[in-house]
């Protein structure tokens, strides 16, 4: 006679057995591993692209695709007309007649009137607010052209200042030995290159 376990007594159950479902915890590892990558993908795009925009702002403002279009950019004798306008701004001028020497951010003789110009122009309008651009032509390594650039930016807004121009209108950059309006082959084309430009930011 087989022999009978299940009770009738009405007493509970010798065992109870229960079924655990099993977590698959490498799936969420996998899961939360991959979450991180992303994220750490994400902040280093970020840095690079805030790291670039900082240099390349802080280095080139007065950018123009080539030398055709620089050549077209009016002259400060047309800045007076522009801040009695309505056009948009930014917008970039060229100085007259203000151009350096090799190696050097002084500003000439002969090329001081058309910083006073300037001067009066800004002057008059009272609002306005500029950024000086700095050049130089090829010769020389670029680091040292951009610091060449910045200083004779940063001599034409001294010359400024001399002048009454609240220092606070006025930033400098620098473009280095980029965005040349002539050709550095020629003594010419480079002392064309060794200039200043003048971007009106604030009407």
């Amino acid at each position: 006679m087989a022999k009978n376990d299940r009770r009738t007594d009405g007493a509970p159950p010798r065992e109870i057995h229960i079924e655990r479902t099993k977590t698959n915890w490498l799936a969420w590892l996998l899961l939360a591993l991959g979450v991180l990558a992303a994220l750490l993908a994400l902040s280093r795009c970020n840095r690079h692209q805030a790291t670039n925009a900082t240099a390349t702002t802080s280095t080139v403002v007065a950018e123009t695709p080539n030398a055709p279009q620089s050549a077209a950019i009016a002259g400060t004798s047309g800045l007076g007309a522009f801040l009695a306008g309505s056009q948009p701004t930014p917008a970039t001028f060229t100085f007259d007649k203000l151009n350096f020497e090799t190696a050097s951010s002084d500003i000439r003789a002969a090329d001081r009137a058309d910083v006073d110009a300037v001067a009066a122009t800004l002057k008059t309008y009272g609002n306005a607010r500029i950024r000086i651009a700095g050049y130089a032509d090829t010769r020389g390594s670029a680091a040292s052209n951009v610091a060449l650039g910045k200083a004779r930016a940063d001599s034409v807004k001294a010359a400024l200042v001399r002048q009454g121009i609240d220092a606070g209108r006025i930033d400098t950059a620098s473009g280095g030995d980029r965005d040349p309006v002539d050709t550095n082959a020629t003594a010419s084309g480079r002392a064309e290159n060794r200039r200043t430009e003048l971007v009106v930011t604030q009407r």
